[in-house]
């Protein structure tokens, strides 16, 4: 479980097919606080800590992570999101994160807004997933505020920190990105499906 709160960037030190899986070394600052089977979200992809080698630790996602995830167009040197499990008795600064992926978004806009920036994502609606005015979203696994919900596209607002503090910075117009909606909303959203 996480918090959509970004510790820290890790770099993307190695990719290695194994078969259908795909092993990611990353580099990161916080790599001598972890353990073998830690969970870590990775733009905010749950995947388990399976070695570590000084600062690099490697991680491996299976087949239906690398297809329903941005984890096919990462590339050697990319800069990801990462956030540890969250500690029970901690905070909740952000909201209920489950690190499970429902699908990717791309950036559709990007609006300078006089010191923050407004980025706007489109997604296929025909997975039922929704979005709502001042709803819970998280987007490659930065727990943000939805602004602007429309069936199938959102708008986040992005205040200096988190621009300086995550991968938002990097985003350019089409960039692909990990979503993962509410998952109250998900919920709710099953059980209307199941009543009609």
């Amino acid at each position: 479980m996480f918090t959509g709160i970004i510790e820290t960037l890790g770099i993307i030190k190695d990719l290695k097919k194994d078969n259908d899986n795909l092993d990611i070394t990353v580099s990161s600052v916080i790599t001598h606080e972890l353990k073998v089977d830690q969970s870590v979200a990775h733009n905010g992809v749950c995947l388990t800590v399976v070695a570590i080698n000084n600062d690099e630790y490697t991680v491996t996602a299976i087949r239906e992570t690398i297809e329903k995830t941005n984890l096919a167009d990462w590339k050697v040197g990319d800069l990801i999101n990462l956030e540890r499990g969250m500690k029970l008795g901690d905070r909740l600064d952000g909201h209920i994160v489950q690190g499970h992926v429902d699908q990717t978004g791309i950036c559709k806009s990007i609006e300078e807004a006089n010191g923050s920036w407004y980025f706007t994502f489109e997604y296929n609606r025909d997975l039922n997933n929704i979005t709502i005015e001042k709803g819970s979203i998280t987007v490659n696994g930065v727990s943000l505020t939805v602004v602007n919900s429309k069936i199938n596209e959102f708008s986040v607002a992005i205040i200096p920190y988190t621009f300086e503090h995550t991968n938002f910075n990097t985003f350019k117009i089409g960039t692909k990105v990990n979503l993962e909606f509410d998952v109250v909303g998900k919920y709710v959203a099953r059980l209307h499906s199941l009543k009609q």
